[in-house]
């Protein structure tokens, strides 16, 4: 089943959970509609934990714009924290802040939204999801919760070798054919 990322009424068929991160959002993603935003990360995949966070991905040519979109729209909320650097050789800006109970990182960059790694992460993890099932999805959660980060607990939970972060990212760009090749007839 292929999913449209970018429209969060699957939030709302959900856990408990997604279902309070769709009404955030509602609030919170209109003020970032210049920017392409895109939930990331493990709560829309239902592999969070309790103190996974909402992570967007925006995509913004003009970083001085976005942190005055940011900051204004964001500023006064609980624990706000921008900051700016290179990340994958690009400008980057990155907010956080809570809200109603969830935590919020806010990623920018002058990548478009389907090349950031974030969310390149994400549609590989929901794929490799969709072959292993509610068994993998529930060892993933349990790998999480003894503080691993998302990406090595599916190198762990499919058996993948080299840098976990990378190599997810190469996955990703495979055919689905050529993905179950590559996780299930393994040598």
């Amino acid at each position: 089943m292929k999913r449209d990322w970018t429209d969060l009424i699957y939030l709302l068929q959900g856990t408990p959970r997604q279902k309070a991160a769709y009404s955030i959002l509602a609030e919170i993603l209109p003020k970032l509609s210049a920017f392409d935003p895109v939930l990331t990360g493990t709560i829309p995949l239902n592999i969070d934990v309790p103190d996974s966070d909402l992570d967007i991905v925006c995509y913004t040519p003009d970083l001085e714009k976005f942190k005055r979109v940011l900051t204004e729209n964001f500023g006064h909320f609980q624990n706000f924290i921008l900051t700016q650097s290179i990340i994958d050789e690009l400008p980057t800006v990155i907010v956080r802040f809570e809200r109603n109970n969830f935590a919020f990182e806010i990623f920018g960059q002058s990548r478009p939204v389907i090349r950031q790694k974030a969310f390149r992460h994400m549609i590989v993890e929901a794929r490799l999801l969709q072959y292993g099932g509610e068994k993998i999805r529930q060892q993933i959660r349990q790998l999480k919760q003894t503080g691993l980060k998302t990406e090595p607990a599916f190198a762990i939970a499919f058996n993948l070798t080299g840098d976990p972060y990378q190599t997810l990212l190469e996955l990703s760009d495979l055919p689905a054919e050529e993905l179950y090749q590559t996780i299930f007839n393994k040598t």
